[in-house]
């Protein structure tokens, strides 16, 4: 229910009566959670409370895969062209209501609305059109004759009930990423927001429904973790789960899911590497530095965290760097010139101060370092803050902070650079600078991710997958390869003659 003391305005929130009856979707309706506690989503920038709601319970759980577990042979049974034209409709109602979950996005996460705008909501609707067009190529194996007088091929197939549960610093793209390729599969879904961010994924299952998507193909639980998350995971009619976040959750989310021998699916933290070479463009390197480093305020697994910068370059690339980051604004998320809202939370604030304040004891602050007064005093405001001096093995090197945090360290050799950009548990990202094609081409092949760019750092499209290696988990986003992890594959295998079968049986059992 949206909270009747709120003074957020229809402008800032202006889908708030489409959420009016509840923030649980399940079977094509919203309704109330049972757990018998509430939760507020607060906006970031201002501390306001803006939208209260009763959370999921296990009955709330029990319900949604319920409702997707009778919706499946509908769904998996359409064909593949019926399932492509509904998210072809999808996509029309997304577009259409662009403005809405902009906005929506912007007030729950405290991103700019430029930001929203721009990347988030157009991303969405562009990765419904491709799932929509992924719809009608699920191929298997061409027919063949692969043992004497038998045919065989390849089916691909949906799985079944996809329980996934999605972070709260991309909502709206990452309830997109788990949510299309799974049903362009022919799957149905139950998903778990973010408790901190519901409210564009209601509104994402809403417009499914009003698209025609059949009731119960998409549902959506916002609950806790502990409660409905677990729940999520270990309940036994849930064939697949699907999970973006923490490592350390990651590693909570398997250890559930293994009980039921369910397949995983887990995109988890990371840690990019930046690495500039000596004959790298420096001012390209320093711009790219910092939109790569305060991405979302710096609450994204692939943000620049790390930039490991030749000798020759390391003065002048910390100097441009942290001058760049200074004329960075501040402000209002819905202000035209705001560069960079507030963290999602004030917890998530606190949380980043304390690794930089502890590395104040061995390292240096360059610039930043500390929460903004005045106007911004009420927010979950941070400032961009460049460190140096810290060691390899030090916490705020090798740990994910998730803020508007970057540690830049020296190398010598090419050796070096590419030895430390590997130096984590991490693997998801990293981007390499420079104007050698030796060397772009040996960053690629040597830094241990799942996704390295060439001067340049943090776009993605909807083709091409996205995923990580070592501790950032397994399984890929965007792209076919998404797609097909959304299927099961089975071998059918067709005896051409009965000759065949009387050989076969003789080879086995013998004469009778």
């Amino acid at each position: 229910m949206h909270n009747p003391g709120s003074t957020t305005t229809p402008e800032r929130f202006p889908a708030q009566d489409r959420l009016a009856d509840g923030a649980q979707f399940i079977a094509g309706r919203l309704t109330k959670g049972t757990a018998g506690r509430t939760h507020t989503v607060v906006d970031p920038a201002t501390g306001e409370e803006v939208y209260t709601y009763d959370l999921a319970g296990a009955d709330d759980v029990d319900a949604a895969v319920a409702a997707a577990r009778a919706a499946f042979p509908g769904w998996a049974g359409a064909t593949p062209g019926e399932r492509s034209d509904a998210l072809h409709r999808f996509a029309a109602v997304l577009a259409e209501r662009a403005e809405e979950f902009a906005r929506a996005e912007s007030l729950q996460c405290g991103k700019p609305l430029k930001l929203t705008r721009e990347f988030d909501v157009p991303g969405t609707v562009d990765n419904t059109a491709f799932f929509a067009g992924a719809a009608r190529h699920l191929q298997g194996q061409a027919a063949g004759e692969y043992s004497g007088d038998h045919t065989s091929y390849v089916r691909r197939e949906a799985i079944g009930v996809v329980g996934s549960i999605a972070p709260w610093n991309y909502p709206l793209q990452m309830a997109a990423w788990k949510i299309l390729p799974a049903v362009a599969a022919g799957n149905t879904v139950v998903l778990k927001p973010a408790e901190l961010t519901p409210l564009t994924s209601l509104l994402f299952a809403q417009a499914a429904t009003d698209a025609g998507i059949p009731d119960g193909v998409i549902n959506i639980v916002t609950g806790t973790g502990r409660e409905a998350g677990e729940h999520l995971v270990g309940h036994p009619d849930v064939a697949m789960t699907s999970f973006t976040g923490s490592t350390a959750v990651g590693r909570r989310v398997a250890e559930v899911a293994t009980a039921t021998v369910k397949r995983l699916h887990l995109e988890l933290g990371g840690k990019a590497p930046f690495v500039v070479f000596d004959d790298a463009d420096l001012e390209a390197a320093a711009n790219g530095a910092v939109a790569g480093a305060l991405i979302n305020t710096g609450q994204d697994c692939t943000a620049a965290t790390r930039a490991y910068v030749q000798r020759p370059l390391y003065e002048d690339f910390v100097e441009r760097t942290a001058a760049l980051m200074e004329t960075v604004r501040l402000g209002d998320p819905f202000a035209p010139g705001t560069d960079l809202g507030p963290l999602v939370s004030h917890a998530q604030r606190d949380r980043v101060a304390g690794f930089v304040d502890r590395a104040r004891g061995y390292a240096r602050v360059v610039t930043g370092g500390e929460a903004p007064g005045g106007d911004l005093a009420k927010g979950a405001y941070y400032r961009p803050t460049l460190v140096t001096g810290a060691a390899q093995d030090s916490e705020i090197v090798q740990s994910e902070i998730f803020g508007p945090v970057l540690v830049v360290l020296p190398f010598d050799s090419d050796d070096e650079g590419l030895r430390l950009a590997n130096d984590t548990p991490y693997g998801l990202a990293a981007s390499a600078w420079t104007g050698g094609v030796y060397r772009a081409g040996r960053a690629t092949r040597e830094i241990k991710a799942g996704c390295v760019w060439i001067n340049d750092h943090i776009p993605i499209i909807s083709e091409m997958p996205h995923g990580g290696y070592k501790a950032s988990g397994f399984g890929k986003d965007m792209s076919a390869y998404s797609f097909e992890e959304y299927t099961q594959v089975k071998h059918v295998m067709f005896d051409n003659t009965a000759v065949a079968r009387k050989d076969w049986h003789r080879t086995v059992f013998g004469d009778r």
